[in-house]
């Protein structure tokens, strides 16, 4: 794929940095995520950044905390958003502990994108 990568993904379809997955092409030449083939047991969460208006200065704060829990990330201004790269060695009751703190602050929303068994673990239902 001359390092391009995948030009789409559906929305049924929900992918965590580091997986593997099948592509297939269409007739029009365009990538589509297909199947995942390994998983890599990452986890990707995603924040709508409330504070300050969702400012460069309150994404960036976000990503740091989460950072200190082991994840990495990045910040999107158009959108207000953060999203969270959690590898499964990070501390995930942490880092659900601060989402669920920082939502219940009105800080922040957040949502699951594509998550494993050790996250849900970490739920309280």
């Amino acid at each position: 794929m001359d390092g391009g990568g995948v030009t789409n993904i559906s929305d049924d379809h929900v992918v965590a940095s580091g997986d593997i997955i099948k592509v297939e092409l269409d007739g029009d030449g365009v990538f589509w995520a297909g199947e995942t083939v390994q998983p890599s047991q990452n986890c990707t969460i995603r924040l709508i950044v409330l504070k300050d208006e969702g400012s460069a200065a309150a994404r960036q704060s976000a990503l740091e905390v989460f950072h200190r829990l082991g994840t990495t990330g990045e910040g999107i201004e158009r959108y207000r958003m953060v999203a969270l790269d959690v590898p499964p060695d990070a501390d995930l009751p942490r880092i659900r502990k601060l989402l669920e703190h920082g939502e219940g602050q009105g800080w922040w929303h957040w949502e699951e994108g594509c998550v494993t068994a050790a996250w849900n673990a970490t739920g309280s239902g």
